[in-house]
């Protein structure tokens, strides 16, 4: 009798364990859950593409029936499909603007949260052939200003190399030519416009590459996977040059390109069970998934202020 009392209650031990386990399976706690399906649109910025794409499929790894499409549009073009409604997340390099909050998002009635998943710092590179080691705000102004005639590198300081420049950046849509030209030209869109624009990083990266007098810019995590292939210009704001590195990234003493790159989720979204898994897993997982994207991770504190919005969020959105 003894032993099967004692059977008895191991038994009802084991029930309540495996109802426990249920439950925090059923708050998308992260980890993954068999009884997660459904499918989660993400589009917006190229920056943060690689690492939306790595985090998709890590979660769909351990999800395997949530499907996680991610698009890359440019982080404006991502805003306009996320307050049409048209995605779940939208991808940023940039916090979104009033002007697109205030007609689309808030007349279609879309609400969200702003949510910090890595860092960034904007590389500015040229061709292997084109030898430069730096330049200063002032001198990167001159070159890409709206109405600037510079054609080399020798116009903008003397014993630079005189090759003839082709210029190659992010397209208008972009969060990058957005941040890059408020901190260079001193306001948001202001640029020369006889440049080969596109809102793939991939496609300024061969261009540079391709071209002697190649030079541009675009996300760090793009030149991290192509550095040799690419010559690394330092940047000095006036307090000495510095070339980007995911430590001087993360601290901001890469200035003053350095930024916080963004997942926007829709409160409606995230009432969803998969999206809200999906985010928790998101900032649970950033270092893994910065890892295998070659994207700066974020630091302990702002994985806290992540963590505490998507906790915002999710109250909002229950």
């Amino acid at each position: 009798m003894r032993m099967l009392l004692a059977f008895a209650a191991v038994g009802v031990l084991a029930l309540g364990a495996a109802a426990c386990g249920s439950d925090d399976n059923s708050n998308g706690g992260g980890g993954g859950n068999s009884n997660l399906s459904g499918t989660i649109k993400i589009d917006g910025s190229s920056t943060v593409g690689p690492f939306a794409q790595a985090a998709a499929e890590k979660f769909q790894g351990e999800n395997p029936n949530v499907k996680v499409t991610v698009g890359t549009s440019g982080t404006g073009g991502g805003f306009e499909k996320f307050c049409a409604g048209e995605t779940d997340i939208s991808d940023a390099s940039r916090p979104i603007k009033p002007d697109e909050e205030a007609p689309v998002c808030k007349k279609k009635g879309i609400t969200y949260q702003q949510v910090q998943v890595a860092n960034d710092g904007i590389a500015v590179t040229t061709n292997k052939d084109l030898t430069v080691d730096c330049l200063t705000v002032a001198q990167l102004k001159k070159l890409w200003n709206k109405g600037s005639k510079v054609k080399s590198l020798s116009e903008v300081k003397s014993g630079l190399p005189s090759t003839k420049l082709s210029l190659y950046g992010p397209g208008t849509d972009s969060g990058t030519f957005d941040f890059f030209t408020e901190k260079i030209n001193g306001e948001e869109g202001v640029s020369r416009t006889d440049y080969q624009p596109s809102e793939d990083d991939n496609v300024l990266v061969q261009g540079i590459e391709g071209s002697g007098g190649g030079l541009g810019y675009f996300g760090f995590s793009y030149y991290e996977g192509n550095a040799s292939k690419l010559n690394l210009v330092g940047v000095d704001d006036g307090s000495g040059c510095v070339k980007p590195t995911a430590a001087d990234i993360q601290s901001g003493k890469y200035k003053p390109l350095s930024r916080p790159l963004f997942m926007y989720p829709s409160e409606k979204a995230l009432a969803r069970p998969e999206v809200k898994a999906f985010m928790r897993y998101v900032v649970e997982n950033y270092q893994g998934i910065a890892k295998d994207a070659q994207i700066v991770p974020m630091t302990s504190s702002q994985v806290a202020d992540a963590k505490k919005e998507l906790g915002q969020g999710e109250a909002k959105a229950s």
